[in-house]
């Protein structure tokens, strides 16, 4: 059966603008917007965009290959599903979904602590190939119960969450009353009644709910108590301590993400971790940050021999993993992305975007004559 690809939404551009019509306002302002001003939001997208590669048009080539390894697995392309909260408030059954696309096309999927399916139900999607993000509990006894849930799960790589020592200020949330289950008034009402698909999709699903954490929340969480909730119940900032102990209990792969300094990079691999990510988390977290792609080459010096340094925040096409590649990152992840693809086209969402990031890629490095990902660096314009 030939891949899936809706030839209505040749970019995410046009995913987005289809989302927007499918899903209620306070669900896409919740997908699409980042923090205070949405000015990181804006700068890491802008950034990625004003790096440029040389095409070698006259070197001889043979056939492109986007298999790249990572942390001892072959992959089918050099990019993942990022982890999303509330992914099934998007879109119902997106989480499920979304990770049976990724492996169906040999990509990682990265499950959220706070995102609408549980490890288990993942592990068994993908067999096991899966990552999960680990926000730390402060309880030991917790933290111990969460790592053994996801050790049991099969998971392969453990990705820890330094980004959020507190609660993003997002004011589309805030002028919402955002709210999990979703506020009954008026505006939300009517916001419901005129998206009739994503009504009837979560009719059929059931209300979502943040499965891994379900059975330690109070009901009813709203924005404000689950943010309550976190700070009381999460490591906000991680300490090099932390890294430590977790180091020596998981016994997989350990990887830092929300990295945005060579300092914090050199902490990361001088307590054994296997590798990072470059994020920003989506432009959610720090308004007055820098962009991921603009991070990344210094963190590359720093560390990129000794663990692998991924990136995530901004790429939202193939020419964008083509430039994260050539800046220096072993492997990337997009995050909105195939939530745009699962809001505007249902279950088939992850399957479209996967092989729409694989058309993509295969043209760049076909139009430049690369035959390799890992040859990607060799073709970067200097700035």
């Amino acid at each position: 059966m030939p891949p899936f690809f809706d030839h209505r939404h040749p970019t995410v551009e046009d995913l987005r603008a289809t989302a927007r019509r499918r899903i209620p306002g306070f669900v896409f302002d919740f997908l699409d917007g980042g923090c205070n001003d949405d000015v990181n939001l804006r700068r890491n997208v802008e950034d990625f965009r004003a790096v440029e590669l040389l095409p070698r048009y006259l070197r001889p080539r043979g056939a492109v290959s986007l298999e790249t390894t990572l942390f001892g697995r072959s992959w089918g392309a050099p990019f993942g599903v990022c982890p999303v909260g509330l992914q099934g408030l998007i879109w119902p059954g997106a989480c499920e979904a979304l990770a049976a696309a990724a492996t169906a096309r040999r990509l990682p999927f990265i499950l959220s602590t706070t995102t609408t399916a549980d490890p288990e139900t993942i592990g068994r999607i993908t067999g096991g190939t899966h990552w999960f993000q680990f926000y730390v509990p402060v309880d030991a006894g917790l933290r111990e119960a969460l790592l053994s849930r996801v050790e049991a799960s099969g998971c392969e790589v453990l990705v820890l969450l330094a980004d959020v020592p507190v609660f993003g200020y997002r004011p589309r949330d805030i002028r919402n009353r955002f709210a999990v289950p979703p506020r009954i008034g008026v505006r939300t009402v009517l916001q419901m009644l005129a998206r009739p698909a994503w009504g009837v999709a979560m009719a059929r699903r059931g209300k979502p709910t943040f499965a891994t954490l379900l059975p330690y929340l109070p009901p009813n969480i709203d924005l404000r108590q689950l943010a309550d909730f976190m700070n009381r119940t999460f490591t906000g900032r991680l300490t090099g301590d932390d890294l430590s102990r977790i180091r020596d209990r998981w016994k997989g792969k350990l990887v830092l993400k929300g990295v945005a300094t060579p300092e914090d990079a050199e902490e990361a691999a001088a307590r054994g971790l296997d590798g990072i990510i470059v994020s920003n988390h989506g432009g959610r977290q720090l308004d007055a940050g820098q962009s991921t792609i603009r991070a990344l080459p210094p963190i590359v010096s720093a560390v990129g021999g000794r663990m692998e340094v991924m990136i995530d925040s901004g790429v939202r096409s193939g020419p964008d993993v083509a430039r994260a590649l050539a800046s220096g990152a072993t492997f990337t992840f997009l995050g909105r992305a195939f939530m745009y693809g699962a809001a505007a086209l249902g279950d088939r969402g992850g399957e479209h975007v996967a092989e729409m990031l694989h058309r993509q890629l295969l043209q760049v490095m076909e139009q430049i004559g690369c035959e390799r990902v890992a040859d990607l660096p060799a073709h970067l314009a200097p700035r």
